[in-house]
């Protein structure tokens, strides 16, 4: 059980947002050299802050990897500059694309895939693109969008030279990411999945990120928990959802999971800890879990 925990675990990705980025003296101090690190793009991002930390990434021996959100992007032309900043500046070989948390998108790009289906990653020679993944849905896409969406990525897949993975959005608990790992597969899906994970916060800093990313019922898991002062206040770990889906990949190979990526809610440093931890096996098992090695 352990080895298959520290399995799944390594390799792991993680994320950063530029003003988070600059608090941290050197991303080596907490990540082993070559890890990719996601930066993100938030509504009203500034693009050049987005290009610094990719560049401070690559400098410091990570592989940055930036966000692409497709309701935030203005046009064609701001596009490719976008494109050839973090190409020519930082090197960057792989992004994530996806639509944004903007309601209403703030010029022509309404999703992914009209970003995507300009050509412009092929022709900057992005090596990697990562798409969004819901296992639990999206408060602002229907289930019937959510799957034609889910048709045309496949398909573009099949027609980019980059390499193609699904990232989901983080959950509280396995049957969720089990069941729509299982329900995409059935329709042809041939991507691996990145499982998104919380990282180490508290409670309440969980529940509000989950609200205002709009997680779907696994957030009953974290309401059931105790919540006097002192369980309020300590940072969670989530060691039953790994637990249990290391399990799950354990019986099932072929089931297309490939790896976590955190979400570091509770700063980058405790969150990268701790899965370093876990990565090297340093992790006492229990029934319903494990413990980090302290």
């Amino acid at each position: 059980m352990r080895d298959n925990i520290a399995d799944f675990i390594r390799g792991f990705s993680i994320e950063t947002t530029p003003s988070s980025a600059k608090k941290i003296h050197d991303f080596g101090d907490h990540l082993n050299r070559g890890t990719w690190v996601y930066v993100t793009m938030l509504p009203g991002s500034d693009i050049s802050d987005i290009v610094e930390t990719c560049k401070k990434l690559a400098n410091q021996g990570m592989e940055p990897v930036p966000h692409f959100a497709a309701r935030s992007i203005a046009d064609k032309r701001r596009l490719q500059e976008y494109l050839s900043m973090v190409v020519g500046e930082a090197g960057v070989k792989r992004v994530l694309a996806i639509a944004g948390t903007d309601k209403v998108p703030t010029g022509d790009y309404k999703d992914t895939m009209a970003m995507l289906e300009t050509g412009l990653f092929d022709k900057y020679g992005i090596q990697s693109i990562g798409l969004a993944g819901h296992p639990e849905g999206s408060p602002d896409i229907t289930s019937d969008q959510l799957k034609e969406h889910g048709l045309r990525k496949y398909i573009y897949s099949r027609t980019t030279d980059a390499h193609l993975y699904l990232v989901t959005q983080f959950v509280f608990e396995a049957k969720p990411i089990i069941d729509w790992v299982e329900r995409i597969n059935s329709y042809g899906n041939e991507m691996p999945v990145v499982v998104g994970l919380p990282g180490l916060a508290t409670i309440k800093s969980l529940i509000k990120h989950a609200y205002n990313c709009g997680i779907g019922p696994s957030i009953n898991v974290l309401k059931k928990r105790p919540r006097n002062i002192s369980r309020l206040l300590a940072l969670q770990e989530p060691d039953k959802l790994v637990s249990d889906l290391s399990a799950y990949i354990y019986n099932n190979p072929d089931c297309r999971i490939d790896g976590v990526h955190i979400f570091p809610f509770g700063g980058l440093s405790s969150s990268a800890a701790w899965s370093n931890a876990v990565a090297n096996s340093e992790i006492e098992c229990h029934s319903t879990g494990f413990k980090v090695n302290t």
